[in-house]
């Protein structure tokens, strides 16, 4: 029997990369470890690693969707390199016919303060809030950030990377990191209405839940875990470990019970991606008796009486796994 001459097409991705991004890199490797046909999207990077780059703009989805349209391809999937792309990923996504976030969901989450409005509605546990209206008297400030009780941590809505997220530990310090997240604003050419988020700092450790989120439920792809808690002044970028060091029902917990209140949140239910960045309170890292669990989490039997009672491994590595099985990656915004 002839062998067939019908070469199988690689699928080919639509990458949308901002012009400022550290994270190409990364993205352009593993296309090229998984044979990708990639073609890039961007408004300003040079042409990256050979492939054919198009003209996008994030701050203009509906044009920049008709632009890579009109190019007449075929794309398997569409990804954002990074948080300005998001908007233009689901945008192009839904115009494609491809799983992806709704539109209005990806909008809502590029907004700290309308995140916050939704979880509120959804009735997901959060820190308590408060919205400072651009232009509201510094004594507006002061209020909020008491009712948000001290420490407490000023924010700007709009941007990522950890940008524009300071702890302030009295008002005095409320006022003074609102005044820095303005300066960083403007730097950032954003909108003058914007407002701010002030909200109560929660101490603990802070995972990295990345996953699919889909009618069927959430399908988790990563966890991490950061090796230190972010404790402020500012929290920049660090490392994230994988797999994490805390015991297995742990992060389980934490990743799929924000999910069950994901759809009445506005939230993907078509096949969208889904990261969330829980910070873990004394009560969630508390064993609890669940089947399948590890000795420290799970109800002594009764063939255990009489043996010396494990400790809960919470907070330390594991001893079976070893630097070889872990990987870290750097760490996206608060």
């Amino acid at each position: 029997m002839a062998a067939s001459n019908c070469a199988v097409e690689p699928p080919r991705v639509l990458l949308l990369v901002p012009a400022r991004t550290y994270r190409a890199a990364d993205f352009l490797a593993a296309a090229g470890r998984m044979g990708l046909d990639l073609v890039v999207g961007s408004d300003g990077a040079l042409p990256l690693g050979g492939h054919p780059v198009a003209r996008v703009s994030p701050g203009d989805p509906a044009g920049s969707a008709d632009r890579i349209m009109a190019l007449g391809r075929r794309f398997d999937a569409v990804v954002a390199a990074d948080a300005p792309m998001l908007t233009l990923a689901a945008v192009l996504a839904e115009r494609m016919g491809l799983p992806h976030n709704p539109v209005d969901a990806v909008i809502a989450a590029a907004d700290k303060a309308e995140q916050r409005r939704r979880w509120s509605g959804a009735t997901v546990a959060q820190p308590v809030f408060r919205i400072v209206p651009a232009g509201a008297p510094e004594d507006a400030l002061r209020r909020a950030a008491a009712e948000a009780g001290f420490p407490c941590v000023v924010k700007a809505v709009s941007l990522s990377a950890s940008q524009g997220v300071l702890r302030a530990d009295g008002p005095a310090a409320a006022v003074a990191a609102a005044r820095r997240i303005r300066r960083i604003l403007a730097v950032a050419r954003r909108p003058a209405h914007e407002p701010l988020l002030v909200e109560q700092y929660v101490p603990g450790p802070e995972l990295s839940i990345d996953g699919l989120l889909t009618e069927r439920g959430l399908t988790v792809t990563a966890i991490f875990d950061k090796p230190c808690p972010p404790d402020g002044p500012t929290f920049e970028e660090t490392m994230l470990i994988t797999p994490s060091r805390l015991p297995r029902p742990v992060p389980r917990r934490a990743a799929h019970r924000p999910a069950r209140r994901a759809s009445p949140a506005g939230h993907a239910r078509s096949g969208g991606a889904v990261h969330r960045r829980p910070v873990l309170t004394r009560a969630a890292l508390r064993p609890r008796y669940e089947p399948g669990g590890t000795r420290a989490s799970r109800r002594p039997r009764r063939s255990d009486r009489g043996r010396p009672r494990r400790r809960p491994a919470v907070g330390r590595a594991h001893a079976a796994r070893t630097p070889q099985r872990c990987a870290a990656r750097r760490c996206g915004p608060r």
